[in-house]
């Protein structure tokens, strides 16, 4: 949010990739690993550069940038975990109880009543590009856990951002001088933050837990995101907080806790 006060929130969500890249290009370097990946997985790392290195930046970089205020993203971004228990379930051959589907169903029922009581009766082009978000961060988040088990979280994601280098840094430097940028402090600190931090540095301890506790269940991790960001976004952007909105956090977090504890049993040879 802050990156976007000074930046066009294209250039956010490309560049921030582009800034990660180089990072990871130096922490490969140093520890003598190989810019590549191996061939056998390309597929794999073309999926997280679609869902989290390309996909969630962009669709929700716009959602804010169309309007959707920080704590309401929260409340929607709420059902990631789930989304990635559910993605998890498909790569994994896991197999799910009743009660699993049935709290993914009560979660996507209540961020739907959220969204529809809004103001407007239906869903916004944000809501829409919120849900993309979502989608596509389970994808990369699945993709990566799995890699995350027979390859280091950092290097797994510093190949998807050196995979999707040769389209994020020249778009980076295309967009750097076709948009208006008002650089500050405040928007050059929120940009370093969401490419180095966000991009790179978070993704390194979070494909790590994902391997080590399992996909699904790791992703109880983020069970405390929706109310954390509200709390922060009430902090430092001073935005104002309903009861519907802290509500449908809370309803959001038991239905995904529920998804996390039965999630079911694990297929033959997962």
């Amino acid at each position: 949010m802050f990156a976007m006060r000074g930046f066009d929130p294209y250039l956010v969500a490309i560049g921030r990739a582009a800034l990660a890249a180089l990072a990871a290009v130096i922490c490969l370097k140093a520890a003598g690993a190989p810019l590549l990946p191996p061939r056998a997985h390309l597929r794999s790392y073309a999926m997280i550069v679609l869902g989290v290195v390309l996909g969630f930046p962009l669709f929700s970089g716009l959602a804010l940038d169309g309007g959707a205020s920080t704590a309401h993203s929260a409340v929607v971004i709420g059902l990631l975990p789930a989304a990635t228990a559910a993605f998890a379930v498909l790569r994994a051959g896991e197999r799910p109880r009743p009660l699993f589907w049935a709290a993914c169903a009560a979660g996507a029922l209540s961020i739907t009543v959220f969204t529809l009581t809004r103001g407007t009766g239906r869903f916004a082009g944000a809501d829409v590009l919120l849900v993309l978000a979502l989608l596509s961060a389970a994808v990369g988040y699945t993709e990566g856990g799995r890699l995350a088990r027979e390859t280091p979280g950092w290097r797994v994601i510093s190949y998807a951002l050196v995979v999707a280098a040769p389209l994020t840094v020249p778009v980076t430097a295309v967009l750097a001088i076709t948009t208006p940028m008002e650089p500050s402090a405040e928007s050059l600190a929120g940009f370093a933050y969401v490419g180095l931090v966000s991009m790179f540095l978070g993704f390194i301890p979070w494909y790590a837990g994902l391997a080590m506790g399992g996909i699904a269940r790791a992703g109880q991790i983020q069970l405390a995101q929706p109310l954390i960001t509200l709390v922060w976004a009430w902090l430092l952007l001073r935005e104002e907080i309903g009861v519907a909105t802290i509500a449908a956090a809370l309803v959001v977090l038991v239905c995904v806790a529920v998804t996390q504890v039965s999630r079911g049993r694990r297929g033959v040879g997962t």
